[in-house]
């Protein structure tokens, strides 16, 4: 974590969740005060880069202190039903599957257009009105693979985790995880009638499944097997790769070459907010282009601001995805179609596809 004077560090004791509280002084060096601080509830993994990337030049840029509360998507979305209309969080970056169960809830209120100027600015898939709030980053599900046993084209065929030379060498992700229900989708629309179409998803998974070594529940389970020789190949998000790919591993990611689907981070700001002012400025500065270049920079995240610099890092793993993922086929998910089915597919998953 880079130490600026600005910047204070504390552990909180959170419900099912570690909160740290990276706090600055005002821009005039006055008091602290409720109108100079917002709460941003994220996930916990790679806060000191998130805090490196947007939060200390947001405090710089505005004088607003952040309170930065981290836990798991599902933890953090119960406490704010928990907290019944009154949160202590102003803004929560959130993945598009939560965003869309707390908006069934009404967790979530309409982030004010007017008041985000860099809402103009994005691109047409990170603004679209099945969510309350914009997308910030997104992420691509493709297959990740070993160089030294296959092409970028052989792994691009979904039919790859089917074919009897590499039984036993691949893995695919539990749907429970951000890939998974991308690969269901992209399943189903390879080998269905769409990509909500379960039934023919499964039917395939569940004959894929007797060669698949392992569903997968986490990036260091697949990443641990590509880089241990266990597998050749697995369905995985993007970003799982780029440290491989820059560290010279013979790994390469590729996208699907057909049935491409894409997942979004979502900024939300819930119902009861203290300081909506406060989170619509937080808002619009992590969607500006400075944002999106040193989120991407720094964290690794795909941005959503066409006018965003992506570094080589991320251009090494996907190519000229990032510049516009929809122009390269790639498609999100309605959440309208996910979210009342979701428990019956994740229970089909486990009884038709991983109990095989």
């Amino acid at each position: 974590m880079t130490p600026t004077l600005r910047t204070r560090l504390a552990i909180v004791a959170g419900v099912a969740a570690t909160t740290l509280v990276l706090a600055g002084c005002s821009a005039d060096g006055g008091g602290e005060s409720d109108a100079d601080t917002i709460t941003v509830s994220t996930f916990p993994f790679g806060v000191e880069e998130f805090q490196e990337a947007v939060i200390d030049p947001f405090t710089e840029k505005t004088g607003i202190e952040v309170v930065v509360d981290t836990g798991s998507n599902s933890d953090r979305l119960s406490q704010l039903q928990v907290a019944g209309g009154q949160p202590d969080v102003d803004v929560m970056l959130i993945s598009d599957y939560y965003a869309a169960l707390g908006q069934e809830d009404d967790l979530f209120q309409q982030v004010d257009a007017s008041a985000v100027p860099s809402l103009d600015e994005i691109a047409d898939f990170a603004k679209e009105d099945s969510y309350l709030g914009p997308a910030y980053s997104y992420q691509l599900n493709g297959t990740m693979y070993s160089t030294d046993e296959l092409t970028a084209d052989e792994a691009a065929q979904w039919s790859l985790y089917g074919e009897e030379g590499v039984s036993g060498k691949v893995a695919l992700p539990d749907i429970s995880v951000t890939a998974g229900q991308l690969m269901v989708s992209g399943v189903a629309d390879e080998y269905g009638d769409g990509p909500y179409d379960i039934d023919a998803a499964l039917d395939q998974l569940g004959e894929w499944a007797p060669g698949v070594l392992q569903f997968y529940s986490s990036s260091t389970e697949v990443t641990n097997l590509l880089t241990q020789g266990e597998i050749v190949a697995a369905d995985s998000l993007s970003g799982f790769a780029t440290d491989l790919v820059e560290s010279g591993e013979p790994i390469a990611w590729t996208a699907p070459a057909t049935g491409r689907y894409m997942a979004t981070n979502r900024a939300m700001i819930p119902t009861g907010a203290e300081n909506v002012d406060g989170a619509n400025q937080f808002v619009d500065y992590l969607l500006s282009v400075e944002a999106q270049t040193s989120s991407a920079e720094i964290v690794g995240d795909l941005p959503v601001n066409p006018g965003a610099t992506v570094p080589d890092t991320i251009e090494a793993v996907v190519g000229d995805i990032a510049a516009d993922p929809v122009a390269a086929g790639y498609s999100t998910l309605d959440p309208t179609e996910l979210v009342p089915t979701r428990s019956d597919w994740v229970d089909r998953f486990a009884r038709e596809v991983t109990s095989r």
